[in-house]
């Protein structure tokens, strides 16, 4: 507060002259109005301005200030993703404003251990490493998976907790798939960005398994219960709890893998990370960790071995790396490649559903009776009202009971759904563009309306509906994007695949925008030529 006290009194000191030589500027006519208004903004809002945002940031504390506990009262601020659930991380249904789970007991013991108050931001599974390094906040803790190549970026804190990678299928199959080798062909899900994910690429390239990547733990299994996955790979974990939450599958009992939790510290933050470690080993040794997992049914005699050893200073099992070694643009550069060639055909398509669905709206609003006027626009207030996020979720889980469709399909059709409705008004108000008396001429020469629409009224329609054409095709480039939550791996998905395996967005960022480029650049391209040429009758 001192701070933000500090700098307000800067933002009047600084702001004082430019009034007072404002003020002094009177009259003048435009060129005195103008001065009056340059010295209102130079002379208050940019120092205002400014002064906050060095407020805030100067206010934030450096890493080396979050090292110690030094600092009676002070904040650990710590990150994690509360949509992954218990027991990690949730909100409590008691005071939804609240956490539980194991992960946000652990912060809360190296808080004490470290004499702050621990505090809790949201932030994306997929994000946390990266946020972390960026300076978000102190610690990130939401099931982290210790992989080598996270090791190699940021200060990881030792082992806390060991998991079983384990394979879940539905009773009827249990005696045909107990390894990866047992899927040859089939549709395995698991997280994306994961020890198990990568697991299956591996299996894909060895066995031909067919990995599935989703953004939650939550519909691999519902997936799986419905069908539409053959199996799932994930940590045990995640495994019972999804067995307990809704069942219809049954868990493979031997264990694929073995990996670890731990907390992720930014690189510069080793001493913090080392004061983590000394109040975990604590912890383990007073029982407390102990008595947390026990709280949470996920304590078993594994996690005793793997605390003994942790104590006795012993190194966690070597979960080795399924990753190839090459992590450069090389490797993941087919995967972008395949990935744009998806959007553009799921574009495509979705764009071709869209338009023909749209110019039937857009006819049937113009010239159809009331009652189906009323319900097309029923129709397009709902689909433009409503997020096209939020109708992919219904078309493709809301509506598993009714009808299943496959991913692609699903992701197809709710786009095109939703495009269709922007469409429609795009050809309405085209068609309500062209002058009556020509209409009214056409009828005169003794043309039926659908002679009408075709060779007067439709024709001109087109060249002025071309433009916001092209720029909705466009958008539902960039829009495909929205359908990896039902689990289509297209362009931004692997790119953010890419993008979490190296640590960076820098190099996957310029390469997805560049692909993006050069998917819709030849696109408003051939729109110039084709209104050039239809410019004029």
């Amino acid at each position: 507060m001192a701070c933000v006290r500090h700098s307000l009194l800067t933002a009047s000191e600084l702001s004082f002259p430019a009034r007072a030589r404002a003020g002094g500027v009177r009259g003048g006519g435009g060129r005195g109005r103008r001065r009056t208004l340059w010295g209102l903004v130079s002379g208050g809002i940019v120092p205002w301005s400014v002064a906050a945002l060095l407020a805030v940031g100067g206010c934030t504390p450096s890493p080396a200030s979050r090292g110690g506990p030094e600092q009676p009262g002070a904040v650990l601020q710590w990150g994690g993703d509360a949509e992954g659930g218990a027991p990690f991380v949730e909100a409590d249904p008691a005071t939804p404003d609240s956490m539980r789970g194991f992960d946000v007991e652990i912060a809360g013991m190296l808080a004490e251990g470290l004499e702050r108050r621990p505090r809790f931001s949201q932030v994306a599974y997929a994000s946390i490493s990266a946020s972390v390094e960026r300076g978000d906040y102190d610690v990130g803790l939401s099931g982290v998976e210790d992989l080598p190549e996270l090791r190699e970026r940021h200060s990881l804190s030792l082992p806390y907790f060991e998991f079983r990678e384990v394979l879940a299928v539905r009773a009827a199959d249990t005696a045909r798939y107990r390894q990866l080798s047992d899927l040859a062909g089939r549709r395995v899900g698991t997280l994306g960005a994961t020890m198990a994910y990568d697991m299956l690429l591996a299996a894909q390239r060895e066995h031909g398994v067919v990995p599935i990547s989703y953004d939650d733990d939550v519909h691999p299994y519902t997936d799986l219960a419905d069908g539409r996955l053959d199996a799932v790979l994930l940590d045990h974990v995640i495994a019972e709890r999804a067995l307990r939450r809704s069942g219809g599958f049954v868990i493979q009992p031997t264990a694929l893998a073995r990996g670890h939790y731990v907390a992720v510290f930014a690189r510069a933050d080793s001493a913090l990370r080392d004061s983590a470690d000394a109040i975990l080993r604590a912890r383990m040794a007073d029982g407390a960790l102990e008595r947390t997992f026990r709280r949470w049914s996920v304590w078993d005699e594994q996690q005793r071995a793997h605390f003994d050893r942790v104590l006795a200073d012993e190194p966690a099992r070597a979960v080795a790396s399924v990753r190839a070694g090459d992590r450069g643009l090389t490797r993941y550069l087919p995967a972008l490649l395949r990935g744009a060639a998806l959007t553009l055909v799921l574009s495509c398509l979705a764009m071709l559903l869209a338009v023909t669905l749209g110019i039937a709206v857009a006819a049937g609003r113009v010239y159809g009776p009331p009652v189906v006027r009323v319900a097309l626009t029923v129709y397009v207030e709902i689909m433009r009202g409503t997020p096209v996020l939020l109708q992919l979720f219904v078309l493709y889980y809301g509506l598993s009971n009714v009808v299943r469709l496959p991913a692609f399909l699903a992701a197809v059709i709710g786009l095109g759904l939703n495009y269709a409705a922007y469409e429609s008004e795009i050809y309405r108000s085209a068609l309500m563009a062209i002058s009556p008396l020509q209409l009214e001429a056409a009828r005169t020469l003794g043309l039926s309306e659908a002679q009408v629409l075709r060779l007067v009224r439709g024709p001109q329609a087109l060249r002025l509906a071309l433009a916001p054409m092209t720029n909705d095709f466009v958008a539902l480039l960039k829009d495909s994007s929205l359908v990896s939550v039902i689990t289509v791996v297209e362009l931004t998905k692997q790119t953010a695949i890419y993008a979490t395996n190296i640590g960076s967005w820098f190099v996957p960022g310029v390469v997805c925008a560049f692909l993006y480029l050069a998917l819709s650049l030849p696109l408003s391209r051939a729109a110039i030529v084709l209104e050039r040429r239809w410019s004029h009758p």
